[in-house]
């Protein structure tokens, strides 16, 4: 059985339409799109001498104590990989981690809530595959949050 003129120009068409939204995605470099975007967590090797980034947030709470922000839609209702997507964008405008501290209240009204946030990278070095000393720690972006 032969594909038709018909069935072929819809599977043209498809195939296009496909691939213009993975560009659209692409370009607009967000996970928003997935999957016609792209994902930031896609796994990959790492060479023995290398340096492994983990970006985290942290919170100082009005309770007074410090805490790692859970990045989830449970947590914070954000995702690491969006943070970590969004880095440079929150390093310019560090009022983008408003919507963390939000999210967090919303979804946690029973909870202490976040008054102050930083974005912070750590950094682990390997040396022949082994992690060499603790990691160092580098504060990106810092915001007091709005009430």
């Amino acid at each position: 059985m032969r594909l038709g003129p018909v069935g072929k120009g819809l599977r043209v068409l498809v195939a296009v339409v496909g691939i213009g939204l993975l560009i659209n995605g692409s370009v607009r470099a967000s996970d928003d799109a997935w999957p016609f975007g792209p994902m930031s967590q896609y796994a990959m090797s790492v060479p023995d001498d290398a340096k492994i980034d983990y970006t985290r947030i942290s919170a100082v709470t009005d309770a007074g104590t410090t805490v790692d922000v859970p990045l989830n839609i449970e947590g914070a209702g954000v995702a690491r990989a969006e943070i970590e997507a969004r880095t440079g964008e929150i390093v310019k405008d560090p009022s983008l981690l408003q919507q963390v501290a939000d999210g967090w209240a919303r979804k946690h009204p029973d909870k202490p809530k976040y008054v102050k946030l930083e974005l912070i990278r750590d950094t682990t070095q390997l040396v022949k595959g082994r992690v060499e000393g603790p990691p160092t720690s580098q504060v990106l972006a810092t915001w007091e949050v709005r009430p």
